[in-house]
């Protein structure tokens, strides 16, 4: 009995991670590291991801908004853009630490955004790192755009839980918004 279940547990997680890793490839995470745990650092923090997330939505085309190749190619190119914006951000605050861009594959904690539990596991991500990148970070989905939710209160509408139907299996979709899931 003791070995059903652990054959048993071993299929489920093997499951779990086959559709997390089929969602991980269909979505573009957005991550920021702050410098520290500092109350000037983790407001900064938060100014810059403000900026750079009203900057891209000027930036990408609808077509880069609404398709995940096009759109983690053009954040590819403007990683420099991006760096400076960030970078002045910092200085217009009265911060002297440097800021790097990047677009890597990253490890996330499951996060709840409104109705939709995306699990945990690595995601390819836009990473701003701030100064030592040591403090509290801040992160959401870039694509489908889930950015500019209240996390706490909101339920992910309805656009993009289409768009999310229309890049991910009917599995994956459904582990999103079933929390047994």
């Amino acid at each position: 009995m003791l070995a059903a279940w652990f054959v048993s547990a071993m299929m489920d997680r093997a499951e779990a991670a086959r559709i997390q890793q089929g969602i991980s490839g269909e979505v573009l995470r957005f991550h920021v590291l702050a410098n520290s745990d500092d109350e000037a650092d983790q407001s900064v923090k938060l100014k810059v991801r403000d900026g750079v997330l009203q900057w891209l939505e000027k930036e990408l085309t609808e077509e880069e908004l609404e398709n995940l190749e096009l759109m983690e190619g053009r954040i590819s190119q403007l990683l420099p853009q991006i760096e400076d914006l960030a970078s002045e951000i910092l200085r217009e605050n009265g911060m002297s630490y440097e800021t790097r861009a990047e677009l890597s594959q990253s490890w996330f904690p499951e996060k709840t955004y409104g109705n939709c539990t995306f699990p945990a596991g690595r995601y390819t991500a836009l990473r701003i790192l701030l100064g030592e990148a040591e403090g509290k970070n801040w992160w959401c989905v870039l694509f489908p755009r889930l950015c500019f939710l209240d996390c706490v209160h909101a339920v992910v509408p309805e656009e993009s839980q289409e768009q999310l139907q229309n890049v991910l299996t009917e599995e994956e979709y459904e582990s999103l918004f079933d929390p047994r899931e």
